[in-house]
């Protein structure tokens, strides 16, 4: 007994470790499974090379990804089947009805029901319905649809031109800090060559002491900027992650196109394409629409409304197309046809109608004024981004000369130092100028494409 018992606690033991490993190995499948789930649509493994992404590609995976913009979708594609629904309660609708109504008998032999409504002890309904509403109310409602189906579109495109603007804005963003992060690595080499160099000529007594501190203060400063520089590409990374794609994949690595040259359009041709293609504008036409055909509805309340019901089948004391009368033993056809059209004429609901009235009133005024706001929004917008794009593309050349000179001036000012002619001082201004200048041109080209993409949200793209 006891060596059955010892037995069977061994084979429990060894039963709990194998349940144990099946579900570290379920686990562990599970983590290698998510780690290289696809990213957007494509498969992009979080480790291994990285992946190269364009500024279009990652405009296409934020596309997939964004929920503000997948929510404008959705509601364009609801806003299109209110507008199905809308028409189809304008067309005539066929419905097969079937139906058995029993009424108590009165006890004699003429077989009728105590209830008159009906037709007979067994009444038999299996017949088609063609069913047709004539109402203002009902074209109303239909023209709204097609008009809120407009408003969401031109909201849905609003918010792709919001999104472009964002993965623009980071997108670059990850490039200029790429750029920073490696014109501080530069310049932390530098400083530490110009380091190394004053300690040499401290050791020849052609400097001072202080000279070899001053290159010091220089190196520790400069290892603290390029630190900053690599937080800030870290984070800058991250930011564009979230955009891009849904499982936090931080492997990967963008182009940098900022030397490609972007065309900027003459300002009367922004102007064509912002009336032509803002859909600020259209949206706020369209929410214009959509408060008129409001009005319209209200209206139809105080309207007649008609119905119009064509029924075919059986209405009959038995479930047959044929049957014989108990009377005369002829045959009877049970199979018939009935009319039945209504008008219905409002005559008094306590003031709820002309209450209606009043509200779509009230918001078709406001849709008139946020038109007229939209439409002086938008001048003021091209007028605006337009600028900000010129100011930008024209500040661009500048910049760069300004990036080579400050090169060309360090390479000067060190030789100099080196020779003897120059202070310790004009060595570290060039040194902290060239960074300043490398970083600025860097922005400057960022800020270009930003405005760029500002822009055409108002005018579309060119």
């Amino acid at each position: 007994m006891m060596d059955r018992t010892k037995t069977t606690s061994h084979w429990q033991r060894i039963g709990v470790r194998s349940a144990r490993a099946v579900i570290l190995m379920a686990v562990l499948s599970l983590t290698a499974t998510a780690q290289t789930s696809p990213a957007g649509g494509a498969g992009t493994p979080s480790s291994g090379a990285p992946e190269m992404l364009t500024l279009q590609d990652a405009l296409q995976r934020a596309k997939v990804n964004s929920p503000d913009f997948r929510a404008a979708l959705t509601d364009a594609g609801l806003a299109h089947e209110d507008k199905v629904q809308s028409r189809s309660g304008m067309l005539p609708n066929v419905n097969y009805n079937n139906g058995f109504i029993y009424t108590e008998p009165n006890g004699t032999r003429s077989g009728t029901g105590l209830y008159i409504a009906n037709n007979g002890v067994h009444e038999y309904l299996s017949e088609g319905d063609v069913h047709q509403e004539v109402s203002l109310a009902m074209v109303a409602d239909y023209r709204r649809a097609a008009a809120a189906e407009a408003l969401a579109k031109a909201r849905a495109e609003v918010a792709a031109r919001g999104l472009v603007v964002t993965v623009v804005q980071a997108y670059y963003g990850l490039v200029v800090a790429q750029r920073k992060y490696a014109t501080e690595q530069q310049a932390l080499d530098e400083a530490e060559r110009f380091l190394n160099i004053s300690k040499k000529l401290e050791q020849g007594g052609e400097v001072a002491h202080s000279d070899v501190i001053k290159a010091q203060i220089q190196f520790q400063q400069t290892q603290r900027d390029f630190e900053e520089a690599r937080l800030g590409m870290e984070q800058g990374r991250l930011n564009l992650c979230v955009l891009v794609y849904p499982n936090f994949n931080e492997n990967f690595s963008v182009v940098d196109d900022l030397q490609q040259p972007i065309n900027l359009p003459e300002f009367a041709e922004a102007q064509r394409m912002a009336a032509e293609k803002n859909p600020d504008l259209r949206a706020a036409v369209a929410a214009l629409q959509v408060a008129r055909y409001d009005v319209t509805s209200a209206w139809s309340g105080m309207l007649p409304a008609g119905s119009l019901d064509y029924f075919y089948g059986i209405d009959a004391t038995h479930f047959a197309t044929r049957q014989t009368d108990p009377t005369t033993g002829l045959p009877i056809n049970n199979l018939g046809y009935s009319v039945v059209a209504s008008v219905q004429i409002p005559i008094w609901n306590w003031g709820a109608n002309r209450s209606r009235l009043k509200q779509a009133d009230l918001r078709r005024d406001q849709a008139q004024v946020e038109l007229s706001f939209a439409q002086r929004k938008l001048l003021s917008n091209l007028r605006g981004d337009y600028q900000e794009a010129e100011t930008a593309r024209a500040e661009l050349e500048s910049l760069k000369q300004s990036a080579e000179m400050a090169a060309e001036s360090l390479r000067l000012t060190t030789l100099r130092y080196q020779a003897g002619e120059a202070t310790v001082l004009e060595v570290v201004d060039a040194q902290n100028t060239l960074t300043l200048a490398r970083n600025a041109y860097a922005d400057g080209q960022a800020r270009y494409r930003l405005a760029i993409a500002t822009l055409q949200t108002v005018t579309g793209s060119f």
